[in-house]
């Protein structure tokens, strides 16, 4: 796990009074105060005693951590980063920018970013290919750049006066001792998809996050959130590009993407244990994977589908290595490692895999086919490390990192493909605000013939009309305030088939799969949270845009975790489709090119065919027959004694959220191969081995010569306080 983490101190003229509990701040031996730094570049904070008093040198700091800059806003990076990920440039002694990730712009390029981020351009900071969290100071002013997925989010406290920030929860939780947010939880397992019930929270009291596009920015303590990214008034549709020139930005932002991580250096992994030689039935790639760490150079992903069968043909094919044909040019013969699982426990897959396998005929690719059987459905392994919030990737995760170890150092893989350039339902509304009805016709269609031979062909488009005439017409706080009236009286449709989930998200908000499983009152604090934020100003979004954009985000953000969960050591994981640039790109494609049946199969044949790859197998982005349903059924029906016995006692209950003995009921109906929602069963899941794995941690992400310091949610999982009438 890596992160990075600093602070922003008050002024040293203003650094007198007291702050926490029975605290009190003045100014250091060295004249910096609460936050300034010594010669090491460690923060300092005092002690209990008089106001004004000058501390005693205690200092905290990460563990483990890498200094950038101190004096007086101190920043470390933490973690195993690797060189060419860190990088600096400073103009003058007080103006400088720290760029963390993969970027691939210049020096030159980044001294650019930096004078337009003095002026107040902060889109400059975030427009360059590759994935990367800038850090740029300007006196004492400090901003700090999200990304537009979500995928690399801010974080931020207050602290001691002044305000600290990093790019993980749990660090900063633990500079505070802060105790669970049962609320987040409670709105994350009822409303996932909601930015209005989650809000800025996270599952740590005190610990805030700003949204996808933002940035924080902090003057001497003080905290600002604004947004860099424009966005098109409800009233006025932006004006769209051509359909040839919104798909050339995809191509040219795709491009840059695979290739900002080509130019980067190669990484070999850190030294393994010896080869044990020649074992029957395994090859050289099986042996390593089974040592633990991953092949040097590059790799990608290969499942058959579009997504990943694209970035694999894109990085084989730039000039340069990987995919240099033996004999050609400098570095013949490094071919690109392509990974492809293949599932013996889920029928249905072989149109796949032999689709996989005609792309992997391409000489520029090295193919590898990794198996897996009962131990690695879901659910098979609940053990595995902490990561930095909960995540439905949880219970699969060991399942994923099967995969990874086959991979190579540097590892390509097609997630958010689908939420960057798949319509989402309510996007056809958005079509009807924009008077483009005659648009609907073939999506419409497309979802009759997908409910199959009991969907009447003739009253399925007008019923998906009204649905999205419906939601173009109700305002943004009467739809909130209606799932706010539904969480009070909940009543769950179990939408199975792809039409009646297309018309269950035609809608402002909806409850998640879990939500039915959640205690009365649980449902009743969401309700709450929805019902304060319909009476802030209503986003400047469409609704259709507003869902897409939430359900991108929360799927970033799970993305992020499954990186935590299955990391393999000296790996770095590549999802150039969550690429700020790529997401731009996609963004701007026509609603009316977006939401045709089979457009992202036909965006990313004409990316390639644009870059000379023309030759595609039969079948090439059809839609996969081989649900991950069946899998996380199977898996469900052979851990179902574990996971039932993980609902014996579980915290969540403790949290007063769930009934035990209902989702006790729940895992056994669903093992039994009931019609049970496998979505909120994997929200619960994972949520509870969260929770066990956070209790079970030991120590702290800080140390120093300070008072030995708690960690978060040292007093363990306590239900929140209701009002009562006796209150």
């Amino acid at each position: 796990m890596r992160w990075l983490v600093g602070w922003s101190s008050v002024a040293a003229s203003f650094r007198t009074g007291s702050y926490g509990a029975g605290g009190a701040y003045g100014t250091g031996s060295d004249g910096t105060g609460p936050y300034g730094t010594g010669s090491d570049g460690t923060g300092r904070y005092g002690s209990a005693g008089a106001v004004g008093e000058p501390d005693e040198g205690r200092t905290v700091h990460p563990v483990g951590a890498q200094l950038l800059w101190g004096d007086p806003d101190p920043l470390w990076a933490v973690g195993d980063w690797r060189p060419d990920e860190i990088r600096t440039v400073s103009v003058g002694t007080d103006t400088r920018l720290a760029v963390l990730g993969c970027c691939a712009a210049t020096d030159e390029e980044l001294k650019v970013g930096l004078f337009a981020a003095r002026g107040g351009a902060l889109r400059h900071l975030s427009a360059w290919p590759g994935s990367y969290t800038a850090v740029a100071q300007v006196a004492r002013r400090i901003t700090v750049v999200g990304d537009l997925a979500g995928a690399r989010p801010v974080f931020y406290t207050p602290w001691a006066g002044g305000t600290a920030y990093g790019t993980a929860a749990l660090p900063l939780a633990d500079l505070i001792e802060a105790q669970l947010d049962i609320g987040h939880l409670a709105a994350l397992l009822a409303c996932p998809d909601v930015p209005e019930a989650l809000g800025d929270s996270t599952p740590y009291a005190g610990v805030r996050r700003i949204p996808p596009g933002h940035a924080l920015v902090l003057r001497e303590g003080s905290r600002e959130i604004t947004g860099y990214e424009p966005f098109a008034s409800l009233a006025v549709a932006a004006p769209q590009l051509p359909p040839a020139a919104a798909v050339d930005g995809v191509r040219d932002a795709l491009v840059g993407a695979v290739r900002a991580r080509l130019t980067a250096p190669r990484h070999a992994p850190e030294t393994l244990p010896p080869d044990p030689g020649p074992v029957p039935g395994m090859g050289p790639a099986e042996r390593r994977a089974a040592r633990g760490g991953p092949a040097p150079g590059i790799g990608a992903d290969l499942s058959g589908g579009p997504a990943s069968a694209t970035l694999a043909l894109l990085a084989a094919g730039l000039p340069g290595v990987p995919g240099t044909v033996l004999g050609h040019g400098t570095g013949a013969g490094e071919r690109l490692l392509a990974v492809t699982f293949n599932d013996l426990t889920v029928p249905g897959r072989r149109t796949e895999l032999e689709r996989a396998g005609a792309i992997a005929a391409n000489p520029r690719l090295h193919h590898v086919v990794v198996t897996g059987g009962e131990e690695s459905l879901p659910y098979a392994d609940l053990e595995g490390p902490l990561t930095d919030e909960p995540g439905p990737s949880l219970v699969a995760a060991p399942r994923h990192r099967r995969r990874l170890l086959s991979g190579s150092a540097d590892h390509f893989t097609g997630s958010g493909a689908r939420q960057v350039l798949d319509a989402h339902p309510a996007r056809l509304a958005d079509l009807l605000m924009d008077r483009q009805r005659r648009h609907l016709l073939r999506p419409a269609t497309a979802l009759a013939k997908a409910g199959g031979p009991s969907a009447n062909s003739l009253f399925v488009p007008l019923t998906v009309y009204r649905a999205a005439r419906r939601l173009a017409r109700t305002p943004y706080r009467t739809g909130i305030e209606s799932a706010a009236d539904a969480l009070r009286e909940p009543r769950f449709d179990d939408a199975t088939s792809p039409l009646s989930i297309s018309l269950a998200a035609l809608s402002w908000t909806r409850p998640g799969p879990a939500a039915r499983w959640l205690t009365g009152e649980a449902l009743a604090d969401v309700s709450v949270r929805l019902m304060a934020s319909a009476t802030r100003p209503a986003p400047s979004q469409r609704p259709g845009e507003a869902r897409a954009s939430a359900a991108l985000a929360r799927y970033a953000s799970d993305h992020r975790i499954l990186e935590q969960a299955a990391e393999v050591r000296s790996q770095r994981l590549h999802a150039p489709f969550l690429d700020n640039q790529v997401v731009r790109a996609c963004r701007a494609l026509p609603e009316s090119l977006r939401v045709q049946p089979g457009a992202r199969a036909d965006i990313l044949r004409t990316v390639l065919s644009a870059s000379g790859v023309r030759d595609l197998p039969a079948g090439w982005g059809a839609p996969s027959h081989a649900s991950s349903a069946a899998a996380s059924r199977a898996g469900l029906r052979q851990s179902a004694d574990p996971l039932v016995s993980l609902f014996d006692a579980p915290l969540l209950a403790d949290a007063g959220l769930i009934e035990a003995r209902t989702v006790r009921k729940a895992v056994r109906a669903a093992a039994a191969g009931e019609p049970v929602p496998l979505d909120g069963l994997a929200d619960l899941i994972s949520t509870e081995l969260w929770l066990r794995r956070l209790l079970a941690r030991r120590g702290t992400c800080w140390t120093g010569t300070a008072a030995p310091r708690q960690r978060a949610v040292a007093g363990g999982v306590t239900p929140p306080r209701r009002p009562t009438l006796r209150s």
